[in-house]
């Protein structure tokens, strides 16, 4: 399997590390910040052995599934840094759309679950994790960590999931990770350093899984239950409640469903 960075990328500088097996590639991406690169680097693995989901869990990459980091190196505000996981999702639901025969993509629905999944006829097919490290110099470093099930499903997952070959496509990791690589420099440079962030909300808006459907989620030790309004400006979830409060959440796992979805996941 070759891995290669779409020529765009090349263009504008990315580069890329690519490893037979990794433990984590955000790992190896943080790790390489701290050694003092300057970012714009991915690391790509058709198997991860350790990877990391969000709040601990455990993301695991099978062999043939892609396991992907990009490392960005700059003076973030940690709050607009956040938001290049709407980037990362806008990225990764064009490069999989890019590589499903069409015949496929025009029968299953692909949509972004806030606030980092890509989704399949609502089974996950990839997940976003970022993760940052604070530079002597003061800049941050940061991994953009994006994992997809390709030629299968990671087994004991509490939720449902799918894989690239189980809806029917052949393409294999480094197919997924040339059209990524390229679908990230457009999002990239639409977001320009937070400037065009209303722009990505609203593409993301476009894809927005159970948008206008009731959810649920734990908040401050109280189950909020209410209608996925929208995100706001900064791609912060907004729930409507019953009462008609506005309750914005910066992060947390949204149920969709009533606050029964909670319980059973418990």
């Amino acid at each position: 399997m070759h891995f290669a960075l779409a020529p765009v990328a090349v263009m504008q500088g990315y580069r890329l590390e690519v490893f037979p097996v990794v433990g984590s590639t955000n790992a190896e991406a943080l790790a390489r910040a701290n050694a003092g690169d300057d970012g714009l680097i991915w690391f790509v693995s058709p198997r991860q052995e350790s990877g990391r989901g969000r709040r601990g869990r455990t993301w695991t990459t099978p062999e043939g599934n892609l396991a992907a980091t990009l490392l960005l190196v700059d003076r973030f505000d940690p709050a607009i840094a956040a938001t290049l996981g709407f980037v990362a999702g806008l990225a990764l639901t064009d490069a999989v759309e890019a590589v499903l025969p069409s015949a496929i993509a025009a029968r299953v629905k692909l949509a972004l679950k806030w606030p980092n999944d890509v989704l399949v006829d609502n089974a996950k097919l990839s997940g976003i994790l970022l993760e940052t490290t604070l530079l002597a110099d003061g800049r941050f470093g940061l991994a953009v960590g994006m994992g997809t099930n390709v030629v299968a499903t990671p087994e004991g997952l509490p939720y449902p999931a799918a894989s690239l070959h189980g809806l029917g496509s052949n393409a294999d990791a480094a197919t997924l990770f040339l059209a990524l690589a390229d679908a990230w420099c457009n999002y990239y440079r639409i977001w320009d350093g937070g400037r065009g962030l209303s722009a990505i909300r609203a593409e993301w808006l476009k894809r927005a899984h159970g948008l206008g459907e009731p959810v649920a989620m734990q908040l401050n030790k109280r189950i909020v239950e209410g209608l996925f309004e929208t995100i706001d400006s900064d791609c912060r979830l907004v729930i409507r409640e019953d009462d008609g409060t506005r309750t914005t959440v910066t992060a947390g796992d949204v149920y969709f469903g009533t606050a029964a979805s909670i319980k059973a996941d418990s």
